[in-house]
């Protein structure tokens, strides 16, 4: 694998790296068109990042980071590097809680009493002590009220309740949708360690992380839409067990004084009309 490039080598993007760029920044300008953010917009964010990373990321060891040097790093004018150095844009806000739907379904397909070995969430009685889904709401949090909590989730399909007055989480609904401000966040989060990761990788970093898809073309949307049902299967079982995982390996690890880290792992599908510019099919 090959080293880190050398940010002081000459410019440009490859041949092939520009073409990657392309694709994976089409369906974002996609998205940014449709909610009105103009290139001069988007422009003006990408000179403030050049300017961050290079500056913070990019010293020479023993060498204090110099504007000259931000400038020719990043094709960015010395002005504007002087100007953004001196007065940074305001920071990131803080990153937001995790949903209170995250949260009680994180909990209701990895602990006992609510959830099997496997972490397959337990119909819960809806009313009464632990284990009912009364409780497991409650147990997360004073301010929203069990009832509200499921009257919301079955008019969203995410729950059902039976004959015998139990509540059900459907798999195919598994996280329930939040507000777009919140749905922007895990898009943003998500998006950015899948492509820290790749990043990572195509740097020379060991070990790899874990980045493969199966990709195939010439198929029926029938049967696309049942890879669709099977992804959705088989990734639900896998995410599952990594969700039980990794909640017991946090409350074992937050009693332990040591550095800790944050780990995410994803899954996705899509599917759309061939075009010719299709890669055509395999695994990787």
């Amino acid at each position: 694998m090959s080293a880190r490039p050398d940010p002081d080598a000459s410019p440009g993007a490859s041949p092939a790296l520009r073409a990657a760029l392309r694709r994976l920044l089409r369906p974002l300008v996609r998205l940014l068109l449709g909610q009105r953010v103009s290139h001069p917009e988007l422009s003006a964010l990408l000179r403030e990042l050049y300017v961050e990373v290079a500056d913070r990321e990019f010293t020479i060891p023993g060498r204090s980071q110099t504007t000259t040097r931000v400038s020719l790093l990043t094709g960015v004018h010395r002005k504007e590097v002087k100007r953004l150095r001196e007065d940074p844009p305001a920071p990131d806000a803080p990153p937001v809680r995790a949903p209170l739907g995250a949260q009680i379904i994180a909990r209701w397909t990895s602990e006992k009493p609510w959830a099997d070995a496997r972490g397959r969430a337990l119909p819960l009685p809806r009313l009464g002590d632990a284990p009912s889904f009364e409780a497991l709401v409650a147990g997360l949090s004073t301010d929203m009220r069990p009832r509200t909590v499921l009257d919301e989730w079955i008019r969203t399909g995410v729950v059902e309740l039976d004959e015998e007055d139990r509540v059900h989480l459907r798999s195919d609904a598994f996280v329930p949708r939040e507000d777009f401000d919140e749905q922007v966040f895990f898009f943003g989060r998500n998006l950015r360690d899948h492509v820290a990761a790749g990043a990572f990788n195509l740097e020379g970093g060991e070990p790899p992380y874990p980045e493969r898809a199966v990709y195939y073309g010439g198929l029926s949307e029938a049967s696309a839409e049942k890879l669709r049902e099977l992804a959705a299967e088989r990734g639900m079982d896998v995410l599952r067990e990594l969700n039980r995982k990794a909640r017991g390996f946090q409350r074992r690890d937050e009693k332990r004084d040591e550095p800790k880290q944050r780990m995410s792992f994803g899954l996705y599908f899509y599917r759309e009309p061939e075009a010719d510019e299709d890669e055509g099919s395999g695994a990787r």
